[in-house]
């Protein structure tokens, strides 16, 4: 699970796990809304993360928690987290501020990416009416080609942050989000990974999110980690949504120089504060281009590892996370 770490932060507040409830605490714990509360069982499941839930329930004010890190909730094998989903929904009633919620803050030594069994999502969707952001990590367990992560899809009046970290994102998810009513969404951030993990998206099924009219109030679009990113970067390239954007992903994946053409003859990009390309394969002098374009402060050129890769030699390319 390369480049994925715990975040220090989110939805604005430091992340703090709670101790579980056998550690003594050197130190009071904080007003309850001023962290995003982090939940994680131990490998040897003890506490067991049921266990460590009820703990939280009775330890901290939920009525205040703003945000909320599922961690690990596994013990022994790795689990589906469907039951973490009903402890979530069979309770929502106790989190009425509940602003954000980051399912599966996992890293690679702890499970990696695309072993993380998922599962439908869609009633943490429903339960929560009030969420403004919602990261989901994995993609699933995969059986005969399918994963269980699922989604279907919604109407939220809320969601403005809708971030999905995969090594294979299913169709059918990209397809639900395009469903979706999703009226304040602001925040777009889609890894699409590889098909070995079950990242079948193709372009056809961006169409909806391409389109500008599913998402009216969307600033920022990450089409990111794909293996397709030529492609998708020529659909960008005339895409309606692209004139609503402040900022814009196309970072993670394969994109070469056929991309770059794309986007370079292309609709006007220059009014985007952004452009993410980091982890790339397009020449020097394309990427220049691009650069000068919009100024080089707005363009992420970086290309990590990907710096060595010599297209004479080795035409494989590969996304930035995958397994």
């Amino acid at each position: 699970m390369t480049d994925i770490e715990h975040p220090e932060t989110f939805h604005g507040l430091p992340v703090l796990t709670l101790p579980g409830p056998d550690r003594s605490l050197a130190v009071p714990l904080p007003a309850a809304d001023s962290v995003a509360w982090r939940l994680e069982s131990d490998w040897d499941g003890d506490p067991t993360f049921a266990t460590l839930w009820q703990h939280f329930l009775d330890t901290v004010d939920t009525s205040r928690v703003r945000a909320l890190v599922i961690g690990p909730w596994w013990h022994g094998d790795y689990e589906s987290i469907a039951p973490v989903i009903e402890l979530l929904t069979g309770h929502a009633d106790r989190f009425p501020a509940l602003r954000a919620l980051f399912l599966a803050d996992v890293v690679g030594e702890e499970c990696e990416l695309s072993w993380l069994v998922m599962s439908d999502i869609t009633p943490v969707v429903e339960a929560f009416g009030r969420l403004e952001e919602l990261t989901v990590r994995g993609c699933g367990e995969r059986s005969e080609g399918r994963t269980t992560l699922d989604l279907r899809p919604v109407r939220h009046k809320s969601l403005r942050k809708l971030r999905f970290e995969s090594g294979g994102l299913p169709s059918g998810i990209v397809r639900a989000i395009g469903a979706s009513e999703l009226p304040a969404l602001e925040h777009l951030e889609l890894w699409l990974g590889v098909t070995e993990y079950g990242g079948d998206t193709t372009v056809e099924d961006l169409a909806p999110l391409l389109s500008g009219a599913a998402f009216p109030a969307l600033r920022h679009l990450g089409l990111q980690n794909s293996e397709i990113q030529d492609e998708i970067a020529a659909a960008v390239a005339s895409a309606p949504v692209v004139a609503q954007l402040e900022s814009l992903s196309l970072a993670m994946g394969t994109l070469g120089d056929e991309g770059a053409e794309a986007l370079l003859s292309g609709q006007p990009l220059t009014h985007l504060t952004s452009l993410d390309l980091h982890h790339h394969y397009i020449s020097g002098p394309l990427m220049d281009r691009l650069r000068r374009l919009l100024g080089s402060d707005r363009v992420n050129g970086e290309v990590d590892e990907v710096e060595y890769w010599d297209p004479e030699e080795d035409d494989d390319r590969y996304v930035a996370i995958s397994e």
